[in-house]
C-alpha cells in the first residue's frame, strides 16, 4: 500500500468538492477531514477512511495498536441515497382538517434499513453498537436529534467515525416504516408497538396527532416556534410511503400577513377557465408577484378591482424579497375607501397587465420541452412548457405518467426566465433534450 514519509503530504477526495490534505509529520498522521478533526482522542491515536484507505487496514492497526471499528457494508439503497419520503410546502389554501401533525425537527435525517444507518445521501452513520441495540431488522425513516437548535451539535457528533460515548446525547426520532404494507396509520401502529424503550433505549416514535383546522394548526406552529422548533410536518390520512417529493406530506412554517396593491388580473385556465386565475400585485417596495390561491369561486368571478389593496399570507421571503406561497386573505382597502389609491396603477404596469392578457387570449399552444436522463439504474424524463406567466413542469420515471408542478409568476418575461435557469439546471445535471 502507498504510504507517506515524513514530511509528506496528499490531497484525498472526500464526498465535498474541495479534497482533503493527509499528512504525517513525524510519524503522526493527520487528516483535515470532520471524522478525523472531532474525535476526542489523543491525534496520534486518531484514524479515519482516508488515512485507512491510503495506508490500508493492516498499517493503520499496526500503527494504532487496536482493532479499527469495522466498516459498515454499503447497500444497494446508499449508491444514489435511500429510497425517502421527502416533503412539499404547504401552499397556505389545502384544507388540512385530520391530517397528521408532528413537530419538524431541525436532526440529521437517517434511513436505518435493518443494520445500519444511512444519510440522504446514501453515506454511512458509524453509530456504536449499543445504540442500534434493539432496533428491528425492518426499515425505519427518522431523524438523529438531540434537541431544538442543536443542529451543528448533532452534525458533529454523528459524522464522527470512532463510535465515541458522545452519541449517548443522541436520539433516534423514528417517524415513518417505508416497507410496511398499509396507510400511515397501519404504519404508526407497527412502530409503536416495535419501538419500545426497555429494547431500544435510543430510538422512540415520534409524537404525532390530528389536526382540527386551521386555528389549531396555527395555535400548535406558534407554540412549537416559540421553543425553538423549526415548524411542523403534516401527513395525509391513510397514504402510502412514496419516493421522491409528494403532497402527502407537507412541511410548514411561520405564517406572515402583509398587503399588496392590486395591478391586474391574469385569466384562469382549467376549472377556472373564464374565472381570475391570479392578482398581479405589487409590495410598497415594488417587488412584484402573483397571488393565486386563497380566492373563492366567488372571489374569482369578482376579483378585487386593479388599484385596491389586499391582505395576504405567506409563509417566508425568498433571497429577491418574493413573498413565497402567498395566499390571499381579503380586501383590505379600495379606492372607494381610500382616495389616495385612485392613482394606481401606473400606466407601465396597466401596459404590462394588457400584453398579458392578449398573450393568454391568442389561443397559442405552448411549447413542451422533453428530456431524459439514463445512467446505470436511473431512467428518468423532465418537461417544461411555458404559457403567459405559468410554467408547468412534468417529472418522472420513463413511461410513467408523472408528477406535475404549475408556477404563477408575476408577468411572461418572468416565467420564460424561470424556465430557462431550469432547463440549464437539469441539462448541467447530465439531462438530454429528445424533442419527444
Amino acid at each position: 500500500m502507498a504510504d507517506l514519509q515524513d514530511g509528506e503530504s496528499i490531497e484525498m477526495q472526500g464526498s465535498g468538492a474541495k479534497p482533503y490534505v493527509v499528512k504525517n509529520v513525524g510519524g503522526v498522521y493527520s487528516c483535515t477531514c470532520p471524522a478525523w478533526r472531532n474525535q476526542s482522542t489523543a491525534i496520534e491515536r486518531r484514524t479515519c477512511k482516508h488515512l485507512r484507505k491510503l495506508r490500508g487496514e493492516a498499517a493503520e492497526r499496526q500503527r494504532l495498536g487496536v482493532e479499527l471499528p469495522a466498516r459498515p457494508v454499503a447497500t444497494a439503497d446508499a449508491k444514489d441515497g435511500p429510497p425517502l419520503l421527502l416533503a412539499q410546502t404547504w401552499d397556505n389554501a389545502m384544507d388540512l382538517t385530520d391530517w397528521w401533525i408532528s413537530e419538524k425537527l431541525d436532526g440529521v435525517r437517517a434511513f436505518w434499513d435493518g443494520k445500519q444507518f444511512l444519510s440522504r445521501q446514501g453515506n454511512l452513520f458509524y453509530a456504536p453498537d449499543w445504540f442500534v441495540t434493539g432496533l428491528p431488522a425492518v426499515a425505519l425513516d427518522g431523524e438523529l436529534w438531540i434537541g431544538r437548535k442543536q443542529f451543528q451539535r448533532t452534525v458533529s457528533i454523528v459524522r464522527r467515525q470512532d463510535q465515541s460515548d458522545l452519541w449517548k446525547e443522541v436520539r433516534f426520532l423514528v417517524f415513518d416504516a417505508p416497507r410496511c404494507d398499509g396507510g400511515f396509520e397501519a404504519r404508526l401502529e407497527f412502530l409503536a408497538e416495535s419501538l419500545r424503550a426497555e429494547r431500544q433505549p435510543y430510538a422512540r416514535l415520534h409524537e404525532h396527532q390530528r389536526c382540527q383546522g386551521l386555528p389549531q394548526l396555527r395555535e400548535e406552529l406558534a407554540r412549537v416556534e416559540a421553543l425553538g422548533g423549526e415548524g411542523l410536518m403534516l401527513r395525509q390520512p391513510g397514504s402510502v410511503y412514496e419516493v421522491g417529493r409528494s403532497f402527502t406530506l407537507l412541511k410548514i412554517k411561520t405564517f406572515h400577513d402583509a398587503e399588496a396593491v392590486v395591478l391586474g388580473h391574469q385569466p384562469g385556465k382549467g376549472k377556472f377557465k373564464g374565472l381570475l386565475g391570479a392578482l398581479a400585485v405589487q409590495l410598497p417596495d415594488g417587488t412584484e408577484f402573483s397571488v393565486g390561491t386563497g380566492l373563492s369561486d366567488a372571489e374569482r368571478a369578482t376579483p378585487p378591482p386593479i388599484g385596491s389593496v389586499i391582505t395576504f399570507r405567506y409563509q417566508e421571503l425568498s433571497d429577491g424579497g418574493v413573498p413565497r406561497f402567498p395566499s390571499f386573505v381579503r380586501i383590505c382597502r379600495t379606492a372607494e375607501t381610500d382616495p389616495a389609491l385612485k392613482s394606481l396603477p401606473t400606466k407601465t404596469t396597466a401596459s404590462r397587465v394588457s400584453a398579458e392578457k392578449h398573450a393568454v387570449a391568442s389561443g397559442d399552444s405552448p411549447v413542451v420541452r422533453h428530456f431524459e436522463f439514463v445512467e446505470g439504474k436511473s431512467s428518468k424524463f423532465w418537461e417544461i412548457s411555458v404559457e403567459g406567466c405559468e410554467v408547468t413542469v412534468r417529472y418522472g420515471r420513463i413511461s410513467a405518467a408523472g408528477t406535475s408542478k404549475v408556477k404563477t409568476f408575476a408577468d411572461a418575461a418572468a416565467a420564460q426566465r424561470d424556465a430557462d435557469k431550469l432547463i440549464a439546471e437539469k441539462t448541467s445535471k447530465g439531462y438530454v433534450e429528445t424533442g419527444n
